[in-house]
């Protein structure tokens, strides 16, 4: 079975995500939830696969056939943080990685962007979240 990467990024108040190299021609799909991108990714690539094969255009069998899954590379700490709504709060985070909430905001809503050590931080407290939740 292929894997077939998704490159999600937060961009004007919306989650972004391409398609990776793999799959021939250009994906980009939008949406203002990452569930609701998850779930319209999915659709945007048969309907291209579709597309491409209507058209004659060479396909992999491999992408016709549905012997795939996607593989949801989240690439930037806006994205990372925006795609917890729901699950965990800036609050949980900062109480998590000690990093100022307000700071936080400013990360999830790409206002600034991390260092490297402060996302691998951010990283770092959520897995901390959910190891807690896990241990319930």
């Amino acid at each position: 079975m292929q894997k077939v990467k998704v490159e999600v990024e937060w961009c004007n108040k919306n989650f972004a995500a391409t398609l990776g190299s793999n799959v021939p021609g250009c994906v980009l799909v939008t949406a203002k939830t990452y569930s609701k991108l998850q779930k319209e990714v999915k659709e945007a690539l048969e309907f291209h696969v579709k597309g491409m094969v209507e058209d004659g255009d060479e396909v992999p069998q491999w992408l016709v056939d549905g012997e795939y899954e996607l593989k949801w590379c989240i690439t930037d700490t806006a994205s990372l943080l925006q795609s917890l709504e729901g699950m965990t709060t800036i609050a949980a985070i900062s109480r998590a990685t000690g990093i100022n909430e307000r700071l936080l905001s400013h990360y999830a809503n790409g206002i600034k962007r991390p260092s490297a050590k402060q996302r691998q931080k951010i990283v770092d407290g959520i897995h901390h979240i959910g190891k807690s939740l896990m241990s319930i």
